[in-house]
């Protein structure tokens, strides 16, 4: 399975620096990729870990997430004097659900994550 496009678009209220900004969605996306598609915790029946370091736990990497199209919505937040809204997981929040919904949707899996069957 390839991901050909992702496209986010957010509205973080006043962006004092947009680059920061496009950064913390592309990371937040990558994490809920990874969360749909390559990270497991595995455990022994008695509960124990077999993902002992990160090198057992299956992140992703460059080559599992596309390149994003990053777009804003500016609507000044008016519980604040800078008129600024908070930015770090908004990739993370809706990415698992999206894709999954795309997967569900194409193949009818339900299962997160979603792996080649072995």
């Amino acid at each position: 399975m390839k991901i050909e496009k992702w496209v986010a678009v957010d509205d973080f209220g006043k962006i004092i620096n947009p680059m920061i900004v496009e950064g913390q969605v592309h990371g937040g996306l990558a994490q809920g990729i990874g969360q749909a598609l390559t990270e497991a915790a595995s455990t022994t029946k008695r509960r124990a870990a077999l993902d002992g370091t990160m090198l057992d736990y299956s992140l992703p990497r460059a080559d599992d997430v596309p390149s994003f199209v990053v777009g804003t919505k500016e609507t000044p937040c008016t519980h604040n004097p800078l008129g600024v809204k908070g930015c770090g997981e908004a990739g993370a929040i809706g990415a698992p659900a999206a894709l999954m919904n795309a997967i569900t949707d194409a193949l009818g899996v339900k299962d997160m994550p979603m792996r080649p069957a072995a």
